[in-house]
């Protein structure tokens, strides 16, 4: 028995040996290659990073070293203008699948979209270098806001008199915000809390310009609150809805679906903002640098493409001939037979899968589809792209 039990507890000490040797080894290979906290695995016989968290200095870091310079664009856009975002998502659950890597352009829109697909990471290309300062001031309402009234509340400067009920609806959160006034006082607090949040927890410095830029988007919403809308140069009217509008807008059922009307999608993006893993990025959707190096890093992260929003910067692309170059970045983005485009049609193009009383359109289509389409010639022009192997809601 002495025997048996020396042979065995032998036995036994030699498969820990290797155990923490094996333990190790994979640390220091993490620690060699400067990875998050994240895994490490084999895909066709290279190393991939499995990323689990970012930390505040990679975030940061992996903002400059992704991002191109800043371009112009004619709009601020504060809000999305397109009100028929939610048409398309139940065809996005099942068509796509889930995890694997979001990519989205524009502003609080890709909440909802991050929300339905859940991502494991996501990133927020837009070619105005305000719209990064825009994502980062939400990034820093999210970490400041354990609930959705409370996001509401910093969000519009309308402060929080008494706590709602637990289960309080979105329509009465935005019933109590819609006659509540703006307070002065917690405009500046949460500003200069933005401020010292993005620069000292998020480790992103802030230059004077972007400084600037964050007070412009940020007094905007304290002047405006849920009647902020869609501006062009400044300028905005009744075309546009509202910011009460957007986020009370109904799919094609009826049914709510914004990132603020459920607790539990909003609990996910806070989640996914809490491990740095929605990372805003100033790019050229055609540029020579930003969408191929999301493309690259998401290689080497072992991710494919689940879903990439475009709105309708395609348009834009045609008009300025960038169209082919960005077709160029979008095949070196890892996807798979299920990546999906998701795409918005402006209403002065009439689009004949149109919803009965919208006066735009969603539209999804296979990106893989797409890459075919376009060495198969098919896209002559926008209205080419728009009206060819699209997927209806």
């Amino acid at each position: 028995m002495i025997e048996y039990r020396s042979k065995l507890f032998g036995r036994e000490r030699r498969r820990r040996n290797q155990s923490w040797r094996a333990l190790l080894a994979s640390v220091v290979a993490i620690l060699v290659a400067g990875l998050p906290a994240a895994g490490v695995s084999q895909v066709d016989g290279s190393q991939v990073r499995q990323i689990e968290r970012l930390s505040p200095a990679e975030f940061s870091a992996l903002i400059r070293d992704i991002s191109e310079e800043g371009g112009y664009f004619f709009s601020d856009n504060l809000i999305s203008n397109e009100t028929p975002y939610l048409t398309v998502v139940d065809k996005l659950r099942q068509l796509g699948e889930p995890g694997g890597a979001y990519i989205g352009v524009g502003p609080e829109q890709n909440f909802t979209y991050i929300a339905r697909l859940r991502p494991r990471i996501a990133f927020i290309l837009d070619i105005r270098r305000q719209a990064i300062i825009q994502h980062l001031m939400y990034k820093a309402l999210f970490y400041l806001s354990p609930s959705p009234a409370e996001f509401l509340s910093r969000w519009l400067s309308r402060p929080l008199t008494k706590q709602p009920e637990a289960n309080a609806s979105i329509n009465e959160l935005l019933a109590y915000f819609g006659k509540t006034a703006a307070d002065a006082r917690l405009y500046e607090q949460t500003l200069a809390g933005i401020k010292k949040t993005i620069q000292e927890e998020f480790q992103f410095p802030l230059s004077s310009r972007d400084q600037s830029s964050l007070e412009y988007v940020y007094k905007s919403f304290h002047d405006e609150g849920l009647d902020t809308a869609f501006r062009l140069n400044g300028w905005t009217d009744g075309e546009f809805p509202t910011l009460r509008e957007v986020i009370l807008q109904p799919d094609q059922h009826g049914k709510l679906g914004n990132f603020l009307a459920s607790r539990d999608d909003y609990d996910f993006v806070r989640g996914l903002h809490s491990k740095n893993l929605i990372i805003p990025v100033v790019g050229d959707f055609g540029g020579k640098k930003a969408l191929s190096a999301i493309g690259e890093y998401l290689r080497k992260s072992g991710l494919t493409v689940t879903a990439f929003y475009t709105s309708n910067v395609e348009q834009y692309l045609f008009e300025d001939g960038s169209f082919p170059a960005f077709v160029g970045n979008v095949k070196k983005l890892p996807r798979t037979d299920k990546t999906l485009f998701i795409r918005w049609v402006y209403q002065r193009y009439y689009h004949p899968a149109r919803l009965a009383g919208q006066r735009s359109t969603s539209l999804l289509q296979k990106m893989n589809v797409f890459v075919t389409d376009f060495e198969g010639g098919r896209y002559a022009s926008y209205e080419d792209l728009i009206t060819t192997n699209y997927i209806a809601p």
